[in-house]
């Protein structure tokens, strides 16, 4: 079964420089995450030496135009980064996420072009960003926010928490919502550009987690952070719609996760298959299973030929919420399927820490959770056909 055959893709409309770029960004994740996601795991960190070895490699700008310093690339590239990292390891591939699918993606819309002379090098060559939009009361309802902006002359100060930031620990830009207007309700929200050495700004409390624990998922804190006005995302009032256009992107940065997570955990548990000898044999003669591996393959081409075609609908200037809301839910149900299938396959031995299977088990989990809860991505399925 599957042998001599390429068990990793299907056959895709990839472009030549497509499939060139996602074989560099998987020899990288080989040799360079690889030997190192077990220790990154334990420490519940990434070294500053490889997130460098990300912006060398030019994973951390792949939209960004070249001559900020970035790729020039298209969406689907920043696709493919995310896919082939998070086969190795998804901590590492979230970061990535967030770069190019957030923050990079809503800077490409909405920053103005002196804006974006001033941001894009920093983001292309050397800093991370984090996307701060949750709350300690706001997180399906993401616009009860309690953050507040108050403009003061050619400023606005702020003052409030962020809860559960990716990236908080590293970035050095964070694109954060507050509100300039409580009494317009979510009208009032605005984006603003916080740098992090302005004064009143920190960040807190960094979350001990179940899975993608390298990955930091943090606090921030402002008391009184003066933000120039040259710094606020689009238009006064208008972060909600930054907000929920961004989110539709980065649910497909979601889904590209989890396919790559479900693509390590099925290769790792037809790999360790193949090696397990029970009764005398290859535990892969067995039926049971040859049929186990064969469903956990038809999830993953059907994800991600999901995810493929929701990122080109994007590129192609197409409506795409309904199918980014899709693909996120399916997606994160195939990432957490296939990583308990795999676990189960490793048999006792899975549920050790001595083999990758218990790993990508528990960082699938969180697939349903973050940027969009199961629940959230149904509701705006539903709407788009009830017209609500």
């Amino acid at each position: 079964m599957l042998e001599g055959q390429d068990v990793r893709f299907p056959v895709t409309t990839l472009t030549e420089e497509e499939y060139l770029f996602r074989d560099m960004v998987r020899d990288f994740a080989e040799k360079r995450i690889k030997p190192q996601v077990m220790e990154m795991d334990r420490a519940g960190k990434l070294p500053r030496e490889l997130i460098d070895e990300l912006f060398t490699l030019g994973v951390m700008g792949i939209e960004i135009p070249a001559i900020h310093g970035g790729s020039g690339s298209n969406f689907l590239m920043s696709i493919l980064a995310i896919e082939e990292l998070a086969r190795v390891d998804p901590s590492v591939a979230v970061c990535v996420d967030v770069q190019n699918t957030l923050v990079n993606n809503a800077f490409l819309r909405w920053l103005t072009p002196e804006q974006q002379e001033r941001f894009f090098p920093r983001l292309a060559h050397d800093t991370v960003g984090a996307y701060a939009l949750s709350e300690p009361d706001s997180g399906s309802d993401a616009f009860a926010m309690a953050t507040r902006a108050q403009l003061d002359g050619d400023s606005f100060i702020l003052n409030g928490r962020k809860l559960w930031i990716t990236n908080g620990a590293e970035a050095g830009l964070y694109l954060l919502f507050a509100n300039a207007d409580p009494t317009k309700g979510y009208r009032g929200i605005t984006g603003f550009v916080v740098e992090r050495d302005f004064p009143g700004f920190s960040v807190g409390k960094k979350e001990d987690k179940l899975g993608i624990r390298a990955s930091s998922t943090c606090e921030l804190i402002l008391e009184d952070v003066r933000v120039p006005r040259a710094n606020v995302v689009g238009e006064v009032g208008q972060g909600y719609k930054v907000a929920i256009e961004t989110l539709d992107e980065g649910r497909i940065g979601i889904g590209a996760q989890m396919i790559g997570l479900a693509q390590g955990a099925f290769e790792a548990a037809l790999a360790y298959a193949k090696e397990r000898k029970q009764f005398g044999r290859p535990i892969t003669e067995f039926q049971a299973i040859q049929f186990q591996l064969a469903e956990m393959a038809i999830d993953i081409e059907a994800g991600r030929l999901m995810v493929y075609n929701t990122a080109r609908m994007k590129e192609n200037g197409q409506s795409f919420v309904r199918q980014a809301a899709m693909t996120k839910y399916f997606c994160s149900q195939i990432g957490e399927r296939v990583a308990s299938q795999a676990l189960e396959v490793f048999g006792g031995v899975g549920y050790t820490k001595d083999f990758p299977a218990e790993k990508f088990y528990r960082d699938a989990k969180i697939g349903k959770i973050y940027e969009g809860t199961s629940n959230i991505q149904l509701q705006t399925i539903a709407r788009t056909f009830l017209g609500r």
